[in-house]
C-alpha cells in the first residue's frame, strides 16, 4: 500500500481528499498545519507528497524549497485558480507535477497512479547500464547521476528526463514523447512543465561546469549534445 502525505489547510477538502484516496487503496496521512507537516515528511517515509499552496504561516513554496534540501519525494502541487505563477514557480522549486484547483478527483488519482508508476518502473529496474556523455554519468540501477566525484541529486521527473535525453544523445526527442514518457501524459497545450524540469536540469548541471550540452529545438523538443 502507497503512502501518501498531504499538506492542506482547508479541513473540509483534506477530509473528502482522504476519504476518497482511502477508498482507492492509498495509506493517507493529512496535515492541515504546514510545520507539522514539514516535520513528519523529515521523520517518515511516505511515496508522495499533496503539497497545497496556500496555507498559513508557512506557503507551499516556501515548504517545497525547505523540503528539496533533504528529500526528493514525488511532490504534486495543489495550485489555486490554476494561476501560472503558481504552476511555474512550484516546476522550479522542483514539484514534479501540478494540478489547478477546482479539480476532478479521478484526474488527481490519474496524476497520482502516473507518477507512482514511472517511478516504480525505476526502482524496479535491476540492470547495470551505466550511460556516460559530456562527463555526465548517470546509473540506472542505483538512479544516480554523478559528475566527476559529485553526485547531482536530481528529483524523479529530472532524472527520467535526464536519463531520456542522454540515451537518445544527438537526436531529437520531441516534447511529446518527453511529455508521455517522463511525465505520464499527452502534451497540454501551453504546458510548460517540461520546460521548468528542463531549466532545473540545466541549473543543477551547471553548478558542476556542465554547461550548453542540451539544446532546445524550438517549437520541437530537446536534444542532447552527441560526443566529440
Amino acid at each position: 500500500m502507497k503512502k501518501l502525505i498531504l499538506l492542506d489547510d482547508d479541513v473540509g477538502l483534506s477530509e473528502l481528499l482522504s476519504d476518497y484516496l482511502s477508498s482507492q487503496g492509498f495509506d493517507i496521512q493529512v496535515y492541515n498545519d504546514p510545520q507539522l507537516g514539514l516535520n513528519a515528511l523529515k521523520q517518515k517515509q511516505f511515496d508522495l507528497l499533496l503539497l497545497d499552496v496556500m496555507m498559513p504561516s508557512i506557503d507551499g513554496f516556501e515548504l517545497l524549497r525547505q523540503l528539496r534540501q533533504f528529500s526528493s519525494i514525488p511532490v504534486i502541487m495543489l495550485t489555486a485558480k490554476g494561476d501560472d505563477y503558481d504552476k511555474i514557480l512550484g516546476l522550479e522549486l522542483g514539484a514534479d507535477d501540478y494540478l489547478p484547483k477546482p479539480f476532478n478527483h479521478r484526474e488527481l488519482l490519474a496524476r497520482i497512479k502516473a507518477l507512482l508508476r514511472r517511478l516504480d518502473s525505476l526502482n524496479g529496474f535491476s540492470a547495470s547500464m551505466t550511460f556516460n556523455l559530456h562527463g555526465i554519468s548517470i546509473e540506472e540501477a542505483s538512479q544516480s547521476v554523478h559528475i566527476g566525484q559529485h553526485e547531482v541529486l536530481l528529483t524523479g521527473t529530472e532524472y527520467l528526463m535526464l536519463l531520456h535525453l542522454v540515451k537518445h544523445g544527438g537526436s531529437l526527442v520531441s516534447k511529446e514523447q518527453l511529455s508521455e514518457q517522463v511525465l505520464g501524459r499527452r502534451l497540454a497545450p501551453y504546458d510548460r512543465s517540461l520546460d521548468m524540469h528542463m531549466s532545473n536540469i540545466r541549473k543543477k548541471l551547471a553548478a558542476y561546469d556542465v554547461h550548453d550540452v542540451i539544446k532546445t529545438v524550438r517549437g520541437s523538443g530537446y536534444m542532447m549534445k552527441a560526443a566529440q
